[in-house]
């Protein structure tokens, strides 16, 4: 799509009306323990830069409290091992380190939601294209490594659960498609996310462990996936995956390759990050993931579409059946700390508080975030406008269930 046809369809769609109406379908035979998740792991950061939000009644509330009346039932949280420079400078992103995502999951657990304990088992971001190790355990060999994920892993969560916090899952990596920890030979792989495995199997058995890979649009890559980790033995629960409407395929194909998973392997299943743009504006001067020329948009980019985009996710996982578990929104609040017109003094806030998604002390460990540090990628996704007012978009996870 070029970027006059983008310009167009931004003029197309109109500008927003916070008090838009919104039409939603009922997901028929909705089961009423289906995961309506949201990932705010940025929020600490956010709040630190300033950043407020308002409930539908236009009060300032704690954002937590306001998912949770909208109908959010679970929070995902990254964990980063040490998000610092040698100085105790962030890499941004949320500076997401055990401590804050402690905090962020006494806060979900209080306001009534279970949480996902993500972890990266790296010192930044993880992601298909770069899975590093954190820099302390650089050195080691696998067997070595695979104890220190072990040890990181079960000490987490003895802190979490030393705190109250309800973990109902954790991910042991993150979209882990081509590599883990610095790994990139599957049976390696398989030993890493064992070790992560045994440490959640200590701590409860109870707690679902998910593994989460993404591409699901590439032919074949699914069932290449689950058969590596099928013949790795590996212990798992969840077969998690990422699921963006505008570059991950059709939603008839995420449905498809989920319940041949699930029926396969005996796994249950999941979408772990979804989102949908609901205007092309920009909120705070960094460049937004959402418009790409790449991108192909099955629904108007407006509060309607997000809302529709989001709903028809929900109803293609809860289609596999009951193993079927559920879908997390990514980031659904991470705003901008400024308006784009103070983009400056956006990015001092930026460097100083680890609210955009990477600083510049980032360089010392990922080469690319140091180069192109930032703010919001995302804040045209959100289910907020761009000062923390709800959209009518919020309420798509009741929706669900009643229609609207």
């Amino acid at each position: 799509m070029s970027s006059e046809n983008l310009v167009l369809q931004s003029a197309n769609c109109g500008s927003l009306k916070k008090n838009e109406e919104i039409k939603i379908q009922k997901i028929e035979g909705l089961n009423e323990n289906f995961i309506c998740g949201a990932d705010i792991s940025s929020i600490l950061a956010l709040e630190t830069s300033g950043v407020k939000f308002y409930n539908p009644q236009g009060a300032e509330d704690d954002v937590f409290s306001i998912f949770s009346e909208a109908g959010v039932n679970y929070i995902r949280v990254r964990i980063w091992n040490n998000p610092y420079d040698e100085a105790g400078n962030g890499f941004g992103g949320g500076n997401n380190d055990v401590k804050n995502a402690i905090i962020i999951g006494k806060r979900a657990t209080k306001a009534g939601m279970k949480v996902l304990a993500n972890f990266h088992y790296s010192d930044f971001w993880a992601d298909p294209k770069k899975q590093k190790a954190p820099r302390a355990w650089e050195n080691m060999n696998l067997e070595e490594k695979a104890s220190a994920l072990h040890d990181f892993t079960l000490d987490t969560l003895l802190q979490m659960k030393k705190e109250g916090i309800n973990v109902g899952m954790v991910q042991v990596g993150n979209e882990n498609t081509t590599g883990m920890s610095s790994e990139s030979e599957w049976p390696k792989m398989a030993v890493l996310f064992n070790a992560g495995a045994k440490a959640v199997r200590t701590i409860d058995p109870n707690i679902l462990v998910a593994l989460h890979f993404t591409n699901p649009e590439t032919p074949g890559l699914y069932e290449e996936i689950a058969k590596h980790l099928d013949d790795g033995k590996v212990d798992y629960d969840v077969f998690a995956t990422s699921y963006y409407p505008f570059w991950h395929g059709t939603l008839e194909n995420l449905t498809n390759l989920l319940t041949k998973i699930s029926t396969t392997y005996n796994k249950k299943v999941l979408v772990a990050e979804t989102s949908y743009a609901y205007t092309l504006e920009n909120g705070d001067g960094n460049p937004n993931v959402v418009p790409w020329e790449e991108q192909i948009y099955s629904y108007p980019i407006s509060v309607q579409g997000q809302a529709e985009a989001i709903r028809d996710v929900a109803a293609a996982v809860a289609n596999v059946g009951e193993s079927g578990l559920g879908i997390f929104l990514w980031e659904p609040a991470w705003l901008p700390v400024g308006p784009a017109s103070e983009l400056e003094n956006n990015k001092l806030v930026w460097e100083k508080d680890g609210s955009g998604w990477a600083s510049s002390y980032s360089g010392k460990y990922d080469e690319d975030a140091g180069s192109c540090y930032g703010g919001s990628s995302w804040d045209n996704q959100a289910l907020f406008d761009f000062k923390g007012h709800p959209l009518p978009s919020l309420n798509v996870f009741k929706y669900i269930y009643t229609g609207k």
